[in-house]
């Protein structure tokens, strides 16, 4: 009896295929082969077990296509999209993933790096990770958000300028402040002055004031003019470290080798890009 059962879920897995479909929930599969939730659950076991399914989060499934056996899951981007809506949470892939699609990624990509209003637990999916950053106010940075279409349909991806700003905000998911200067060099010239000017009300001053200061560094004065006129209708600013890392302990830390009196920035060592 379970070996048919679970033969019922095979087909109606290389059913959804067949169709072009590539995800399902527990509920409408189990409705569909008209089995019990622990039967199903049972099948399902089997087949994630055989490498046929992952089971991103609980009662949200995605098939694993032959071609992408041996990874053990397809591309996230396949995917997302689904998974958030099953999760009922505004997302946007982004950081070093949205920079890598955009062109301007120096090195591979460990990582799908998705944002969201929910602090959600990453995910291990075979040999791919899906890693969650938080932003409480999804809606403050919505006119930053494209639809990209994928082979499977559409995923939210941030634009080129939220990107960049994402990137200084969330500067541990981008590998550190060397990494960060390095792809915003390649970012750059796809920043436009009035798109980036105008979401960087949504972040934080000390955000603002570090993004400022690296463009201008990388020879794109021009570009952070807009952001800087923006910032200074803000209000005052305080002095900030450009890494706040390397000035967590004050008699670790390296001295300041430069004060950006411009963006109020503070340097004790300058970003290297790697070329």
């Amino acid at each position: 009896m379970i070996k048919s059962k679970r033969l019922a879920l095979s087909s109606y897995v290389s059913s959804l295929l067949a169709a072009g479909r590539g995800v399902f929930s527990a509920d409408e599969a189990q409705k569909q082969i008209g089995v019990s939730r622990g039967a199903f659950l049972d099948a399902a076991e089997r087949l994630q077990r055989r490498g046929q399914l992952i089971r991103p989060r609980r009662g949200f499934y995605a098939i694993v296509p032959p071609q992408h056996s041996l990874i053990g899951a397809p591309p996230p981007e396949s995917y997302i999209d689904m998974l958030m809506r099953h999760e009922k949470r505004p997302y946007y892939a982004g950081l070093l993933t949205a920079a890598a699609i955009h062109g301007a990624s120096h090195q591979a990509v460990m990582e799908f790096q998705v944002v969201t209003n929910k602090l959600l637990p990453n995910i291990e999916a075979g040999r791919t990770r899906i890693a969650f950053s938080y932003r409480k106010n999804m809606a403050a940075v919505s006119s930053g958000i494209e639809d990209r279409k994928t082979q499977s349909g559409y995923m939210k991806l941030s634009s080129p300028e939220l990107t960049a700003l994402d990137l200084v905000r969330y500067r541990q998911s981008a590998a550190g402040l060397d990494n960060i200067a390095t792809v915003l060099s390649e970012l750059a010239e796809r920043l436009q002055r009035k798109k980036l000017a105008s979401l960087s009300n949504a972040f934080e001053k000390a955000v603002v004031q570090r993004i400022g200061h690296l463009l201008e560094r990388l020879g794109h004065a021009s570009i952070a003019e807009a952001m800087f006129t923006a910032l200074s209708a803000r209000g005052p600013r305080s002095w900030v470290e450009l890494d706040p890392k390397q000035a967590g302990n004050p008699y670790l830390s390296p001295p300041p080798t430069e004060r950006d009196e411009l963006w109020r920035v503070i340097v004790r060592r300058p970003p290297e890009i790697d070329e």
